[in-house]
């Protein structure tokens, strides 16, 4: 009896240290360069912005899907993108500029973070065929020497540290 509960605790470890492997190789991102993006990528990105410069590209593995997530200069402005490896738009965050960040946001991060500076603000949008809907901002502020990304609801209800929103999903 004690051989049998021995082996099952043996092949139980096993399974989880192979579940672990597994779940970290689903966050681990590989950097690629912007030549080298399958050609449905290059395209999605040309058709959604059209002289656009691709500063940085990572190839991920969320919850099993393979997701680029594309960095990108256009006319100026700085942009983020998740595209699913069949070329479709997920997501695209947009740079705001200072001046143009609503009160609602500025006002919601210096009263979680009175002592913080906001370095950026990136208007992040979900995307459904050519339609953009924006869904909160992520914003990074310096704090103490450090920089950190919180987001923030549309309405500047809510902010939260990065890293928290997925906690509560």
């Amino acid at each position: 009896m004690r051989g049998i509960i021995g082996g099952v605790s043996v092949i139980a470890g096993i399974a989880l240290v192979i579940l672990a492997t597994a779940s970290l190789a689903d966050e681990k991102a590989e950097k690629i360069a912007p030549d080298k993006l399958p050609q449905k990528i290059k395209d999605s990105i040309k058709e959604r912005f059209p002289g656009a410069e691709v500063t940085g590209a990572e190839k991920e593995n969320e919850n099993g899907q393979i997701m680029y997530d594309i960095e990108l200069k256009h006319e100026g402005r700085k942009y983020e993108m998740d595209i699913k490896e069949d070329g479709t738009i997920v997501e695209i965050e947009k740079e705001i500029a200072s001046k143009d960040v609503p009160e609602a946001i500025t006002k919601a991060v210096k009263r979680k973070f009175p002592t913080a500076t906001i370095k950026e603000v990136m208007e992040v949008n979900k995307v459904t065929g050519k339609e953009e809907k924006p869904i909160h901002y992520e914003v990074t502020i310096e704090t103490d020497g450090k920089k950190k990304e919180v987001v923030v609801s549309l309405d500047g209800k809510t902010v939260k540290e990065e890293g928290e929103e997925k906690k509560e999903k």
